[in-house]
């Protein structure tokens, strides 16, 4: 920067208590190496498995250091403070203020509308979804009811409580095996990176996997298998809201899962992927229906499926915090349309500024007339 213009200290959220975890840690990573020095002061903050929030300092380079022996610090939900501060005053560390957030954290606890609740709070700006599109996002079924609402085709399923699968197991399979032919999938309803999903292809695999669904989240989603291509698409934006050109996911193993995402080398990213001008039409007026759909903000990642025998696209579902790892679609995506990584990041810490901006325009409170004696009559 010139003219020894300020920089921005942001503070770089990962971790938490989520089975994403993990993939926060390397998505929090690779957006650290992005944050140009000269412009971004880059604060890191992590939050363990069981929740405690430590604060990177010299020692702590790596962010699994943070995690083990960063100074344990707290948010207050004050937005006159927006600082973290040190939980033991004997460390003679003062209190540090930040100037925007980004939360990379996936799942629950972090993109679920939580944190981006308690960020509000605090008064502080952050990237991304705020708190409505964040817990939509996160619930696939409320998010499924609102594409359809809005006119978007989604691929068909039922969505069955955990209380109503324990309480009523038989009564749960024979609505599955009426509604759907084999193969089918069961996944989490809240839950992201393919978590907890399986794909079942027999009777007798329903039950173990309506089990291990049950394990992560209070819903379950089953949905009908779809022989077809997945084609995802990243959005970014708040009132202008823009998509990127189409990218192919070719997963190696049966489905694109836990493994084949993260611990596994082999899938392949079609970038762009292989469509007719009308589709690529289709998919990018589809990702911006499905954000606007969920009111969503800064960034997101649509994911399609289409299907190979009749070409017909489905909405599957809208990610408000994407991977970004350096395999991950969605900062690619963008490379290949023109927006190379360090400049996405720019973007989205002015997106994040700028929805902050608009959101203190809001008022939250009255002003009683002079002599009203501060109560309103009734």
């Amino acid at each position: 920067m010139t003219g020894g213009a300020k920089r921005l200290r942001v503070g770089v959220l990962f971790g938490g208590r989520s089975g994403e975890h993990e993939v926060s840690l390397a998505s929090a990573a690779s957006v650290i190496r992005a944050l140009d020095p000269e412009k971004y002061e880059v604060v890191p903050i992590g939050i363990t498995k069981d929740g405690r929030w430590l604060v990177g300092t010299g020692a702590q380079k790596m962010l699994p250091d943070v995690l083990k022996s960063g100074e344990r610090v707290f948010l207050p939900p004050d937005p006159t403070a927006a600082a973290l501060v040190p939980m033991s005053r004997n460390t003679g560390q003062p209190s540090m203020t930040l100037d925007v957030v980004f939360p990379i954290m996936h799942g629950t606890f972090g993109e679920d509308g939580t944190v981006q609740g308690f960020l509000e709070l605090a008064g502080l700006p952050y990237v991304g979804a705020g708190v409505l599109a964040s817990s939509v996002g996160m619930d696939k079924d409320v998010q499924k009811r609102l594409f359809e609402q809005a006119g978007l085709p989604i691929v068909p399923y039922v969505s069955i409580s955990r209380a109503q699968w324990e309480r009523e197991p038989a009564a749960v399979l024979k609505l599955v095996k009426k509604k759907f032919r084999f193969p089918l999938f069961v996944k989490p309803a809240t839950l992201g990176s393919s978590v907890g999903m399986s794909r079942v292809k027999t009777a007798a695999e329903l039950t173990p996997a309506l089990n291990l669904a049950a394990e992560f989240a209070m819903k379950i989603l089953v949905e009908r298998a779809v022989n077809a291509r997945e084609i995802e698409v990243s959005v970014l934006g708040n009132d202008d809201v823009r998509a990127s050109i189409p990218g192919e996911i070719v997963p190696h193993r049966e489905f694109y899962d836990y493994a084949a995402k993260y611990l596994e080398q082999g899938t392949g990213l079609i970038i762009p992927a292989k469509l007719t001008k009308m589709q690529v039409k289709i998919f990018q007026e589809y990702a911006v229906k499905s954000f606007r759909a969920i009111d969503g903000a800064g960034m997101a990642r649509c994911d399609f499926f289409l299907e190979k025998k009749t070409g017909k696209i489905f909405v599957n579902e809208l990610n408000t915090i994407p991977g970004f790892t350096s395999i991950s679609m969605y900062p690619k995506l963008w490379e290949a349309s023109g927006l190379p990584y360090p400049k996405l990041i720019d973007t989205l810490i002015e997106l994040a500024l700028e929805r902050h901006r608009e959101m203190t325009r809001t008022k939250y409170s009255i002003e009683l007339p002079a002599g009203s004696g501060g109560a309103l009559e009734s």
